[in-house]
């Protein structure tokens, strides 16, 4: 069946409105509708209110295709502009309200359970004790496989988040409402509330008059440690020790945490001309005053409450030692020793913060003391109190707020988290060949072949002296790199290893790339050179392969990389872990969707056997993205679908754009999200997940013919087509969302008209708004089609393989998501906007017959009659809100059609731009 001929209502089990536990949800929609309804009509008029309202009605009767979209699309073609922005603000805003009922009835849900001791939840670490329990693990594997175990969310700020931090302020404010709304004392003040709150919605601006400034990025996402990150992530680590002590008490088990955080807002400069010096400094120091505000505040807080009296209670003498260290003469606090000893711990946290951040970002104390030199000492004071607390009945308090501040230091320490920098391997290039030719030691460095390279930079990393001095007059490039890695030197000095722990280098294809960072950090001091003319260093060296090439080669290149013996001295002076990152984003770009999810596999696999032969622990980082197409979809189901020993307890991945804020902005939220990223490692480290067995190699072949046709497939279409990219700035809003104030970061890598110039991001974002989601798909169809042809028993292989191989079962499940988010008969009308009837029909026919096949070979292969049969939650989440999608697309087409026929009034311009927020805020992983 053509996805062309699929109704929404297809895509869900039959009668799902009829289920009694959804019956809250679409109370709470109705409610919040209703409210936004009445508020459009006291500011917008009764004539507005009843197009809305006239609107809303014909979506709904679309979705049950009562009547076909020519009708709603005819009553929204000759709006007025100014009417048509009161209709755009009223549909993305029952989008945003529809979000926000949802993600309450989830938490509604999950009590629910909990109350009645339902069993736990897939992706909770209950869930995943009981299958280790089951699984009878030898305590020495749990101890080998968990040894250095780290798992570390890293937030990236790539241009997807649409919404503004007031209008999420009004979120948060509705969503407490609708949780309360049952226990209210006054029903009347209550509905006020409500009312003001969504009063306040309609009249405050969706879109940003500026673009977002890189610090406005880096203090964006430090907002999440106050509102979920540091309750949330101490806690997990504290659970997880628990569990593991419990079953396996005689192994030393995670002696450090295992959660933690990173960032890459101000260390990534790949393509981001805003990351400079002082962005690192910025970056890295508004961290710092993060970390040490949290605890300084936490201090204050246990001060209050530990109030007891050397008249009541014995401390221990480590204790009064403490107290008497505090230098407190107060007469008030006399017999108070508890009180005095943590205002010496503040006190000396207080220098601590002086000498790191040049103010404190607390109260200032009146005595100064000795600051700590590092978090173990801080550590080390408040176990001190603990321990006293415990002599005299008080372990209560010593488990409660001091517990929780003394996990919270031992996770974020005084840095908060790691920053990442990276760079593209091209400028590396660019900026050592100046700096050799300065030097006078190569004149031509980019000349040199492979070998000579690698020969030039071992020699110098055997040298302890500099390239060039600091009056060395160079390019604003090679200065601006140098001047960046400095702030980066200073800020590892400053604030310890751990606040600049990684560099990533994008397109990453040889060793020679891996060893000119080694070399321009030597310059900075963070590679220096041992007695045995070696070379060692604080900070990880990942390679990023992100291309289906360079993942392909990407086993080679680690090979030779370790077999390097000065790049190896670094490796093994870091206790031998070595980092690779893995591209989804770009390898799905240059390949299509199964493509660039087989040769992220194969690459995992090689990258796994060379560390092995290497005698290197292996780390992987993995760069997803939010939406499919750039590696997205449930990370639970992610991490378990990885290939054997590509996990091994440790693992990073990045959290993007639109994710960031579904995922962290709400302490529930970040729990359930964080503990699928814990549970799923665990399981994966621990347990044996691929169920290959021996057909291992033989399934592998089959993939590597299927990933070839599917590329095919996709090159065939978006990189020999002609026109192509003609086609897709015409029919996607492109253009005009690069003027969407939404991210720092530049749409492009570089100016040019070809699909390679584009970053992932925006690529993926252009076809999610035109609803025809091409890069979580696209040429999949084809290959699995053509390989079964008319088989059966091919086809019952692939039926065997998905139901037993969790990668394939993952790929469809995902690619099955983005199909229900696919709309053909909306794509089609914005490729009315190809001006070239020859080339709308000539492009849009093959992805409208390549999305056919993928429907009806996806659904041959699952079994299944409707595409979201393993997603009831995501079938009814669309059911709820994919009908107020339907306006914002017709009136997207119908602004892009005027501003592309001349109109150059600034209200289309704005109308496109609520329409691209509206629509993403709908789809929820657009970018």
């Amino acid at each position: 069946m053509s996805e062309a001929t699929v109704d929404v209502a297809d895509l869900r089990p039959a009668d799902p409105e009829d289920r009694a536990d959804e019956a809250p949800l679409r109370e709470d929609i109705r409610l919040l509708g209703r409210v936004l309804g009445e508020v459009v009509r006291e500011q917008a008029g009764e004539e507005v209110f009843d197009l809305v309202e006239e609107a809303r009605v014909e979506a709904f009767r679309i979705r049950r295709s009562e009547v076909d979209r020519s009708g709603l699309a005819q009553m929204l073609a000759g709006l007025d502009v100014r009417t048509a922005n009161h209709v755009i603000r009223a549909f993305s805003h029952f989008s945003l309200l529809a979000n926000l009922a949802e993600d309450v009835h989830h938490e509604r849900r999950r009590r629910f359970h909990r109350r009645e001791g339902s069993p736990p939840q897939k992706g909770t670490l209950a869930a995943s004790f009981e299958l280790l329990d089951a699984a009878d693990l030898d305590p020495a594997v749990v101890q080998r496989e968990l040894d250095g175990a780290l798992v570390v969310p890293v937030v990236t700020a790539h241009p997807t988040e649409v919404r503004r931090r007031t209008v999420s302020r009004v979120q948060r404010e509705v969503a407490e409402l609708i949780r309360t709304r049952e226990s209210a004392p006054d029903e009347a003040q209550w509905s006020a509330h409500l009312w003001r709150e969504v009063l306040t919605l309609w009249q405050t601006a969706l879109l940003r008059l500026s673009r977002l400034r890189l610090e406005d990025e880096i203090d964006e996402a430090l907002r999440y440690y106050d509102l979920s990150l540091f309750a949330v992530v101490p806690q997990i680590n504290a659970d997880l020790r628990a569990a593991l002590h419990q079953r396996w008490p005689d192994a030393d088990l995670l002696p450090t945490p295992m959660l933690r955080t990173g960032s890459w807002i101000g260390g990534d400069r790949d393509g981001n001309p805003f990351v400079t010096a002082a962005a690192v400094r910025r970056a890295t120091t508004r961290a710092a005053e993060t970390a040490l505000s949290h605890h300084l505040g936490e201090l204050v807080v246990l001060a209050e409450e530990l109030s007891m009296s050397e008249r009541l209670v014995r401390p221990t003498d480590e204790l009064e030692a403490l107290a008497d260290a505090a230098r407190d003469d107060s007469p008030f606090r006399a017999d108070e020793p508890y009180r005095r000893a943590l205002r010496g711990i503040y006190r000396r946290l207080a220098a601590t913060a002086l000498g790191v951040l040049g103010h404190v970002p607390g109260p200032l104390p009146d005595v100064e003391l000795e600051p700590y030199a590092e978090p173990a000492e801080l550590i080390a004071d408040l176990d001190v109190v603990a321990a006293s607390l415990r002599t005299h009945g008080a372990g209560a308090l010593a488990d409660d707020r001091l517990r929780r501040l003394r996990d919270a230091v031992e996770v974020f320490g005084f840095h908060l988290s790691g920053l990442d920098m990276r760079q593209n391997s091209s400028v590396h290039e660019e900026v050592l060949a100046e700096l050799f030719a300065w030097a006078g030691v190569c004149e031509d460095y980019a000349a040199l072949d492979e070998t000579a390279r690698r020969e030039l930079l071992t020699g110098e990393l055997r040298l302890r002296r500099p390239l060039v001095g600091p009056d060395a007059q160079l390019s604003e490039l090679a200065r601006g790199e140098l001047d960046l890695l400095a702030a980066a030197a200073e800020q590892v000095r400053r604030l310890g290893p751990r606040a600049i722990p990684n560099y990533v280098i994008s397109m990453c294809e040889s060793v020679s790339d891996v060893l000119e960072v080694a070399v321009l950090l030597k310059e900075v001091g963070l590679v220096t050179i041992g007695d045995d003319g070696l070379p060692a260093s604080p900070i990880m060296i990942a390679p990023l392969f992100e291309t289906i090439g360079d993942l392909q080669g990407g086993g080679e290149t680690l090979a030779a990389m370790l077999a390097e013996p000065v790049y190896r001295s670094m490796v093994d002076g870091r206790g031998g872990t070595q980092e690779v990152m893995l591209g989804y984003s770009d390898s799905n770009k240059d390949g299509g969707y199964l493509a660039a999810n087989w040769a992220l596999y194969r690459a995992e696999l090689a990258l796994v056997e060379v560390a092995r032969t290497a005698g290197v622990e292996l780390r992987l980082f993995h760069g997803r993205g939010g939406t499919v197409g750039r590696g997205g979809g449930p990370s639970y189901e992610a991490i378990r679908a990885q290939p054997p020993g590509s996990v091994a307890g440790q693992l990073r991945i990045t959290e993007q754009g639109e994710v960031i804020a579904a995922k962290y902005a709400e302490p529930d939220l970040a729990r359930r999200n964080l503990e699928a990223l814990v549970a799923a490692v665990l399981e994966s480290s621990l347990l044996s997940l691929e169920g290959l067995g021996d057909d291992a190699e033989e399934v592998y072949a089959l993939f590597d013919d299927l990933a070839g046709r599917a590329e095919a497939a996709y090159r065939a279409l978006v990189h020999d087509t002609p026109g192509f990219v003609e086609w897709f700035r015409a029919a996607t809003p492109i253009r005009e969302l690069a003027e969407l104030n939404i991210g720092s970061r530049p749409p492009s890598r570089k100016a040019g008209d070809k699909i390679t110039d584009l970053r992932a991001i925006p690529w993926v974002f252009s076809w999610s708004q035109a609803r025809i989601m091409l890069p979580g798909w696209f040429g999949t169809g084809t290959a699995l089609q053509s390989w079964i042809g008319e088989d059966p028993e091919r086809l019952a292989h692939l039926q065997d393989l998905h139901a037993r191989w969790p990668f394939f079962r993952t790929v469809l499940s995902n690619m099955g998501m983005v199909l229900a988010k696919t709309d053909l008969e909306l794509a089609a009308r914005y490729a009315e906007l190809v001006p070239d009837e020859d080339l709308r029909h000539r492009v849009f026919d093959v992805i409208t017959a390549e999305h056919e096949r993928t429907v009806a070979v996806l659904l041959a292969i699952t079994g299944d009659d409707h595409l979201l049969a393993d997603n009831p939650s995501l079938a009814r989440s669309i059911r709820n809100r994919f009908p107020y999608l339907e306006p914002l697309h017709h009136l997207q087409v119908e602004m892009l059609r005027r501003r592309r026929e001349g109109d150059d009034d600034e209200l289309v311009r704005r109308c496109i731009q609520l329409t691209i927020n509206g629509v993403a805020t709908a789809l929820r992983n657009s970018g």
